[in-house]
């Protein structure tokens, strides 16, 4: 299904790209944790700036802001949101939660967290797309499955877009991620920015056609 997916992506943007609304270039803002910053990488190794190299080898000339901060939770990411917003973008690509469910913290907290930042998103003017997470299973089946319920009824009830597992195709693996088996290295990076780049294409495509 993916390969098919991605082949309806290039129509879609050329599409777009022939719209007069094409000349304004998205501001894309990747608003997460240290999987977002790039922990243990080079700046241009990480995560936004892959994406935004990606697109642009792709057709889509978008730019790509890292607004990840290593150890932000649900708590730490609403607290300095409105700042992060000030850049107004099109599309911010929300990523926390990683480290609320390393602390096991409360799954009703970390809902309220992120719904109040989906919100004050929307407020703004962007769009969201929620890369999803799931529990580590130290903490016991319901904690995993309250945590991992989070985030596809988070996208529902704010028909967000939902991307359901930030890491799929990378985690636990070990030749993609650094020695501490919980960030990409620069080959996991990789494979992240391949499943994720058309599901950004396709939103950017869809904004711009709202927009003409």
């Amino acid at each position: 299904m993916r390969p098919a997916a991605a082949a309806a992506v290039p129509l879609a943007l050329m599409l777009a790209a022939a719209s007069p609304a094409s000349a304004h270039v998205p501001l894309i803002l990747d608003f997460g944790d240290s999987l977002t910053a790039g922990y243990g990488l080079m700046p241009e190794q990480a995560f936004p700036a892959r994406l935004e190299a990606w697109l642009r080898e792709h057709g889509v000339a978008a730019r790509v802001i890292n607004a990840g901060v290593s150890g932000d939770t649900t708590t730490d990411g609403l607290a300095r949101l409105d700042w992060a917003l000030a850049d107004k973008p099109d599309l911010v690509i929300l990523a926390l939660g990683a480290n609320d469910a390393l602390r096991g913290i409360d799954p009703a907290t970390v809902r309220d967290n992120l719904d109040k930042i989906v919100q004050k998103i929307k407020s703004a003017g962007a769009k969201v797309l929620i890369l999803g997470m799931l529990a580590p299973p130290n903490w016991g089946e319901a904690y995993d499955r309250a945590f991992d319920q989070i985030f596809p009824k988070l996208a529902r009830a704010n028909d967000a877009a939902l991307y359901p597992f930030f890491l799929e195709g990378v985690a636990m693996k070990p030749d993609l991620n650094q020695p501490d088996g919980l960030h990409p290295n620069e080959h996991g990076v990789g494979v992240l920015v391949d499943r994720i780049g058309p599901v950004v294409a396709g939103l950017i495509a869809l904004h711009r056609g709202g927009a003409s």
